[in-house]
């Protein structure tokens, strides 16, 4: 696609200030409901700060901009593929979220010092266009869900129609200023549609107020109304675990936090790779081989260690910061940055945090039907380049795409293959089988 501005072009302030809010308003749902979740499942005990994930994305970000060089234009937020291994961590207080949230990060760094010695050149031969097509398209379609969970995830009920009449309001003035609006507009969609979106669910909230409609009602403004304070300092985990100490961890605990956080480090390997895959056919770029598969992980494994030191949660390279700059051209690194500085300075500031929280889920809910519908068909167009008449490509394409969105997982004990490291796993075996004696039957032909 045609680029805005290219990876090392850089945007006038103010402009760029614009595109680094709209950055922070497509990742900052999904960062600061990782430490929501965690402290949920926990019996509602503070155990993950969301201010402190928020400074801990910005300054994991920096980290990955530095050591990718500056080619690589992502974001890294909490990772929700963690949630699981921090609840259960949980048990060796704050020292067991910082023990295993290392442990997912070095594991990185290690794949990452491997990779190095052995070069990328064998993953463009693993991932070929038919099997890394689909599995991009599965990343988007398997987050189809919780966009149209958000839709109706209010306090109203599980089924809502003004909240799914404020969501699609909210995607379609997205849309339209996307495709219709001015060069300035199609820059900044996501602003519009978010800003459109809320001040619509304002409206139906005062006339659900005055008329006792609690459907109606989708603006929860007690979070910015209890606030004590405009500042707030994050109580980051590192602090509060030095604070506790490590009295929980022993040789035991370290064993059962390698094995929560080390298989999932694995697994959301092949995300990592699919993200950056998509990412480089967005920009024209192959960012497999510049800077360098063994730089864009080591980037990812330091963003998360440095990340959890501070937030809790071992950071991931977020599909919502690649969907934003597919559909607005913005592929500038200096957007990132500046997204990345303003998250550890607003994480800070408490009014922003709070305002962030009364964002209904609807809204966002309409929001990703744009972001997670652009990974997809960003999938789908690299399977353009494959031939689907032949029936190896075609039964390579079904195993990943039905295996996927069917939800098969594979469970090996305390370790779980998500549905798409499995399909990708199939996908790779299948393409295996089918490719026997191809190069003989090929050297056989040229031969003749």
């Amino acid at each position: 696609m045609k680029l805005t501005y290219d990876i090392h072009e850089k945007p006038k302030f103010g402009q760029n200030l614009v595109f680094a809010i709209q950055q922070l308003l497509a990742i900052i749902a999904a960062t600061l409901l990782v430490p929501a979740i965690v402290n949920s499942s926990n019996g509602g005990v503070l155990v993950m700060d969301q201010p402190a994930a928020l400074f801990g994305a910005g300054v994991g970000t920096l980290c990955y901009i530095l050591i990718t060089r500056r080619k690589s234009p992502v974001f890294l937020g909490s990772s929700f593929a963690f949630i699981s291994p921090l609840i259960g961590a949980c048990v060796y207080g704050f020292g067991g979220i910082i023990v295993g949230s290392f442990i997912g990060g070095f594991v990185y760094v290690i794949i990452s010092v491997i990779m190095h010695f052995t070069g990328s050149a064998w993953v463009n031969k693993l991932l070929p266009p038919v099997i890394i097509g689909p599995t991009v398209a599965l990343i988007g379609l398997s987050l189809c869900s919780s966009a149209v969970s958000n839709l109706n995830n209010t306090s109203a009920g599980d089924y809502n129609l003004w909240a799914i009449l404020t969501g699609l309001i909210a995607f379609l003035i997205t849309v339209v200023a996307s495709v219709k609006g001015s060069t300035m507009m199609k820059l900044i969609p996501f602003i519009i549609g978010i800003g459109g979106g809320y001040v619509f669910a304002s409206i139906l909230t005062l006339i659900g107020t005055l008329a006792n409609i609690p459907s109606m009602q989708l603006v929860n403004y007690s979070a910015l109304l209890s606030m004590d304070s405009i500042i707030h300092i994050p109580e980051f985990t590192i602090v509060e675990a030095v604070k506790e100490g490590f009295s929980y961890i022993d040789g035991a605990a370290v064993a059962a936090l390698l094995a929560l956080f080390a298989p999932v480090a694995f697994v959301t390997l092949a995300e990592h790779i699919g993200d950056h895959k998509n990412l480089s056919t967005i920009i024209d770029r192959d960012l497999i081989t510049d800077p360098g598969l063994d730089k864009t992980i080591m980037g990812d494994g330091v963003g998360s260690i440095v990340g959890a030191a501070f937030g809790g949660c071992p950071n991931t390279t977020y599909g919502e910061c690649v969907g934003c700059v597919a559909i607005t051209g913005n592929a500038s690194v200096y957007t990132i940055c500046t997204t990345a500085i303003l998250s550890i300075l607003l994480s800070f500031f408490n009014p922003f945090v709070q305002f962030v929280n009364t964002i209904p889920n609807c809204v966002i809910g309409g929001i990703c039907i744009a972001l997670y519908g652009f990974i997809a068909v960003s999938g789908l167009k690299m399977i353009q380049k494959v031939d689907l008449g032949e029936n190896r490509n075609l039964f390579v394409v079904a195993s990943i795409l039905v295996t996927g969105i069917g939800g098969l997982t594979l469970n090996f004990g305390p370790i779980t293959l998500t549905n798409i490291a499995t399909a990708l796993i199939i996908g790779i075996v299948t393409n295996a089988i089918l490719s026997i004696g191809e190069k003989k039957q090929a050297d056989e032909k040229d031969a003749e």
